[in-house]
Order: C-alpha cells, then structure tokens, then sequence
C-alpha cells in the first residue's frame, strides 16, 4: 500500500538506460517522490537506473552523493530510487534538478553478459533448441533450451562436448565479424533487440554496440538438468579501443 505519493502533473519518465548503454551521468529533475511500507523512494524524468528484470541485475547508482536500488514501483509503473542498505536518500521535493549516476564499470559489465545471452540463444536456436529460461547475473549466467527428443549427442559425454564446440564456434565467429546490436520499437510497444540477421528477441535490457565489444566469453561443456539443457557462460566487456 502507498502511504503518501506526490508527482507532477505529467509524471512521465525518460527510460535514458535503455537510449544509452554508455551514459554514465545526468542531470535531471524529480517527478515524484513518496513512501512505500515505510521507505521513501524518489522517480526522476531521465531515469538512468536499470531496474533487476529480465534476468538482468538492477545497476548500482547515486543520487546525488547517495547510493540507491533502482526499482519497479507497481503501482505508477515508474522506476525508483530507493535507499541502499544502510543508506538513505537525499531530501528531495518534485520540479528539483538532480544529479544522477552509475557505476558504469557494472553496467558495461551487465551489458556484456545480457548480449552474450542472446547470443548463446541465436547459436542454440540453430540446433533446433528452443529456450525455457536465462539469467544474466555475473558468476551465474545460463540459458536453458527444451532438450529435443532424439539428439543422442546429449546423451553421453563427448556427445555434450562436440555439442558444445559447435556452440563455441558459432560464438566465436559472430564476435569476430562484429555484428552490430540494435534496438527497434513495435508498434505494440514491445522494445525488439537484434544481432543484425542473426537474432531478434523482445528485451528490455542493456547491450553492448557490437559483438566485438564481448570479451572473455567461454561456454563450459552443456549439461543436461531435468529434461533441460543448460548452458552456462562468462562474459566481460572489452577496454575501450
């Protein structure tokens, strides 16, 4: 339950996260703040904080010199600042002008393991694999496909290896022809991110420019886990050139 919001007139938020993967600082103002089950959150118009979603950590942030978690208000649909643990927020009143940050070293990060997910999902797909499932998180990355009946490659371990290198290939050679990463809007309203012709999936994540902006990107040998085929992989973003 709110127990007491108060927004501008208009109260529309700028997703600025999703404009600019890169944009590490802003300056904009308060469209609403308020409190929830006892702690106070603030919602600026150019919102540079990715929320947790879509398997995708939340960003790390400040407001002003406050560290904040960015997320989801249900209610209003907003993303929000809230306190961090052991934090609290600035004192802040609609129609203020703010300075908004991120650590940008994090997000590069996030968005590096997001694309590197679709990726693994476009060269699982060309094995007539359909996902079930992904996560994004460093140190927990995978995507999940629906084993198909009769691929007796699974079935034993240099079967699931020889899988694997044919996975490894498939990656290897869309980040060396440094396909380009884009994002379009349907007119449904549903954000489509693409792998130029390779790949296009609904998405409301962050992602790197290209595919050569991926780096340190290894698949360990898949696994098969209740019917499911699991494949985990690491990904860094590579320093800038």
């Amino acid at each position: 339950m709110v127990h007491s919001i108060a927004a501008s007139r208009d109260c529309a938020q700028i997703s600025a996260y999703l404009d600019d993967t890169y944009l590490e600082q802003v300056d904009t103002t308060v469209i609403a703040v308020g409190e929830r089950d006892g702690m106070s959150w603030v919602a600026v118009e150019d919102c540079l904080f990715h929320p947790q979603g879509g398997g995708q950590p939340a960003d790390r942030g400040w407001l002003e010199d406050q560290e904040i978690v960015p997320v989801r208000h249900h209610d209003s649909g907003l993303v929000v600042a809230t306190a961090a643990v052991g934090g609290g927020l600035p004192s802040l009143a609609v129609g203020e002008r703010v300075r908004a940050r991120i650590d940008l070293e994090a997000r590069m990060l996030h968005a590096a393991l997001h694309t590197a997910g679709h990726l693994v999902e476009a060269v699982g797909r060309t094995q007539g694999w359909e996902m079930v499932g992904s996560i994004h998180f460093p140190g927990q990355a995978r995507i999940e496909f629906q084993a198909p009946d009769g691929d007796a490659r699974l079935g034993d371990p240099d079967g699931r290896e020889e899988v694997t290198a044919v996975l490894r290939e498939g990656v290897a050679a869309a980040v060396a022809d440094d396909l380009p990463v884009s994002a379009r809007y349907l007119p449904d309203g549903r954000r489509m991110v693409q792998l130029d012709a390779l790949h296009a999936a609904p998405c409301g994540g962050t992602h790197v420019r290209s595919l050569g902006d991926l780096a340190e990107l290894v698949l360990p040998t898949v696994k098969i886990k209740k019917g499911r085929i699991r494949v985990s992989y690491s990904a860094t973003h590579r320093s800038p050139r």
